[in-house]
């Protein structure tokens, strides 16, 4: 299985990089903003799942979820926000732009196989 994980901050991106190798994901590829995961996404429609943060340069995470609900080459991609954005009303708004699930920094491993395992991984 192949992942993405999209953020700015290079810590992060390693984080959560290993914890997806962790459960599995043999290739867990990184961008550092909204525009870099879309057009990673764009050559690679079989990655399937994308960790995204929300505040991020070039393209933010709610663009670059609503960017890829549009393609219908990318339907099947499940999208992960990660983000320190805690108001019920980011969360809803990433749900309803097309995000499969949502996760609050600063979190746990434990939270993100919780989550991933929601998403059928």
């Amino acid at each position: 299985m192949k992942a993405l994980v999209v953020d700015d901050s290079r810590a992060m991106r390693s984080i959560l990089s290993q914890a997806l190798r962790e459960h599995g994901f043999a290739e867990v590829a990184q961008a550092q903003h909204g525009k870099e995961g879309l057009a990673y996404l764009q050559s690679h429609p079989d990655t399937s799942l994308a960790l995204v943060d929300w505040n991020m340069p070039e393209m933010t995470g709610i663009e670059m979820v609503e960017a890829v609900r549009r393609e219908a080459a990318l339907a099947d991609v499940r999208l992960m926000m990660v983000t320190t954005e805690t108001e019920m009303a980011h969360m809803q708004r990433a749900l309803d732009a097309g995000a499969n699930e949502y996760v609050m920094k600063p979190f746990t491993k434990d939270v993100i196989a919780d989550k991933l395992r929601l998403l059928g991984f």
